[in-house]
């Protein structure tokens, strides 16, 4: 929208009165008065739940355009934001100074954003606010309901506004989305616009729309498309050899999590390396790795990232021996009680709907089929990693049992573990000399796997020779 629409959408929308006020200001204005009005229109912002509010200059009560002569060079402009930044809260000025001039006069339109979430806008130390078009003491009850607001979840955040049907229309893979559901498309415009704001997705604002990050980050024909959400775009690398000196291929997802995950899989499986298996009549390809886990990684890496975290996004690196997936956020769960623990996620509607195009499981098994699927194709354990601002899992390839390390074993040992008690089963050294491929007449070396595992507090003797996880009761 530029500056000229923007003119217009004042002046023609029915606004909410507490959040425009309009001055002819032809000459000068009190610069005490302007921070009263900034202190009010960012409380009733806030509190009207609108992107922005505006103090227009050069326009009268009835809307008509007189103009304003009100200086408006570059230094006149810093020292005013500079001024009201030093008697505001947190040091929070104007959004923007827009300068038009229509029908040949000269309008100012200050730009304010919202009060921050939980803070009350104050001006020299007291708070204003609106009634009605009057400037008036912002009163306690709307003082306290701005204080007891908590921040909005990022799902919940606009990703863009002032659109048009037909603009939302082409910025959302709709379609696709549709036949994920098995939901037959609306024959209307309106019935899918109104589908889309059901979902969650969408937001009608009088005689435009809102397109949430929920909407973006899930369905988006192009995330460069959402300002907000375009550096969450998955990155798929392939290297030569074991470690990142040298990239063979580099892949950058463009879609939406939801309607571009098929094509995440297919990529990554395009690229990964497979082994012949050559029988009595047919040569086939066995993929090094079950798709089953990769999928499911995948899916949990999207849902639980922490969005908060910037200038990075999910990762998906691929070695000569292990893939590595890589997340924003630490885990929000001890990652020794992934496969019991009921899932927690910072990211509910992008979980749900995950869900709901069966992306992701209802009850959180995901992880125990990637552990079921590892020990099937009998590869080295998964493995876990917990950082600061990020989480990182990495599934092997093939591995020999001489080859893995104790801390491998052990890890083999839990999760085995942990699989066979979710599915009220028990783990034995006979169930585990079959995970790991282990002959009967090796039997000593899994006890000794075992008792390893039990020194570092991971499992715990049940029964005579029976074991269960630590937290099992």
């Amino acid at each position: 929208m530029d500056n000229e629409e923007l003119l217009d959408k004042i002046l023609q929308d029915k606004i909410e009165n507490e959040i425009i006020e309009f001055k002819e200001a032809k000459n000068n204005f009190d610069l005490d008065d302007l921070g009263k009005y900034f202190s009010a229109l960012s409380n009733e912002a806030n509190l009207n739940n609108a992107n922005n509010a505006y103090l227009v200059f050069g326009i009268d009560d009835n809307k008509k355009i007189v103009g304003t002569t009100w200086k408006d060079s570059e230094k006149e402009i810093n020292k005013l934001k500079m001024f009201i930044s030093e008697h505001t809260a947190n040091s929070i000025t104007f959004e923007n100074i827009i300068v038009i001039t229509k029908d040949k006069k000269r309008v100012l339109i200050f730009e304010i954003s919202p009060t921050p979430i939980g803070i009350p806008m104050s001006w020299k130390g007291h708070f204003y606010g609106r009634n009605g078009e009057s400037l008036v003491p912002l009163n306690i009850d709307k003082i306290e309901k701005i204080r007891k607001q908590t921040k909005i979840s990022f799902e919940k955040e606009i990703s863009t506004d002032n659109l048009t049907e037909d603009e939302v229309l082409g910025l959302l893979d709709y379609s696709k989305y549709f036949s994920l559901l098995s939901f037959p498309t609306p024959k209307t415009r309106e019935g899918i616009t109104r589908k889309l704001i059901d979902d969650g997705f969408v937001v009608r604002d009088g005689n435009s729309f809102k397109i949430k990050n929920l909407g973006a980050i899930l369905l988006a024909n192009n995330l460069n498309d959402f300002e907000k959400v375009k550096r969450k775009k998955i990155r798929i690398i392939l290297y030569k050899g074991k470690n990142k000196i040298e990239t063979i291929r580099e892949i950058e997802i463009q879609k939406g999590y939801a309607v571009g995950f098929t094509d995440i899989v297919n990529n990554i499986n395009t690229i990964l390396p497979s082994n012949e298996e050559i029988s009595k009549f047919l040569r086939t390809e066995k993929k090094m790795y079950p798709e089953i886990a990769i999928r499911e990684l995948l899916a949990n890496s999207l849902v639980h990232q922490d969005f908060t975290v910037t200038g990075t996004a999910p990762m998906i690196e691929i070695f000569d021996d292990r893939i590595e997936i890589t997340n924003p956020g630490s885990p929000l769960i001890d990652i020794n009680r992934f496969i019991d623990h009921h899932p927690q996620s910072r990211n509910e509607g992008v979980a749900n709907i995950m869900r709901m195009i069966n992306i992701c499981e209802e009850r959180g098994s995901g992880i125990d089929k990637v552990i079921a699927s590892i020990e099937v194709y009998q590869l080295p354990p998964l493995k876990i990693e917990k950082y600061e601002n990020f989480t990182k899992v990495i599934l092997y390839s093939d591995k020999r049992l001489s080859y893995m390390d104790k801390n491998d074993k052990i890890r083999a040992c839990y999760q085995h573990c942990c699989l066979k008690y979710v599915g009220n089963e028990i783990m034995t050294n006979a169930t585990l000399r079959e995970r790991l491929g282990i002959k009967s007449e090796n039997y000593s070396t899994v006890s000794r796997i075992i008792r390893d595992t039990i020194e570092q507090g991971l499992i715990k003797e049940y029964k005579n020779k029976e074991y269960i996880p630590f937290w099992a009761s």
